[in-house]
């Protein structure tokens, strides 16, 4: 499983909303500076999030874009997974009940549903507020002399 780009530029603009927000709406191009990423790129990936009900838009002057929820009520799974999908390592577990004929007697079966776990309680007990304060803290011992 690799988490594409999309999927972490998402985590990156929740997590800018979450460190800049003042209640106000936040421009794409604000964003797009501090991050790096294309204002285009940016774009697509605020769509999905809007219609997930992610984030809220305005348009016009003062408009942009903002958390739809605290930064507590998301996690980063639920984040990745509107971006990506299953999380699970191996396609197989992406169904339920698992329709692979050799599910019943795959020796491996067991690994990889373990892995998956791991991986998705992981994501899972990562809420943007913990992604917020983290960066935060980092960011409180960030100084030049």
């Amino acid at each position: 499983m690799k988490i594409s780009t999309k999927g972490r530029y998402a985590l990156q603009l929740m997590l800018d909303l979450s460190l800049h927000d003042t209640g106000e709406f936040i421009s794409l191009k604000d964003i797009s500076q501090r991050q790096g990423i294309t204002v285009k790129y940016l774009e697509q990936i605020v769509t999905v999030l809007t219609k997930a009900g992610f984030v809220r838009s305005q348009r016009g002057n003062n408009g942009g874009y903002r958390l739809a929820r605290k930064p507590e009520d998301y996690t980063a799974g639920d984040i990745l997974r509107v971006m990506e999908g299953s999380l699970e390592p191996i396609s197989c577990l992406q169904d339920n009940p698992n329709q692979c004929a050799r599910s019943l007697d795959c020796p491996v079966l067991p690994f990889w549903k373990n892995f998956g776990k791991v991986i998705n309680d992981y994501v899972d007990s990562v809420t943007l507020a913990d992604l917020r304060d983290q960066t935060q803290a980092m960011m409180a011992y960030d100084y030049s002399i």
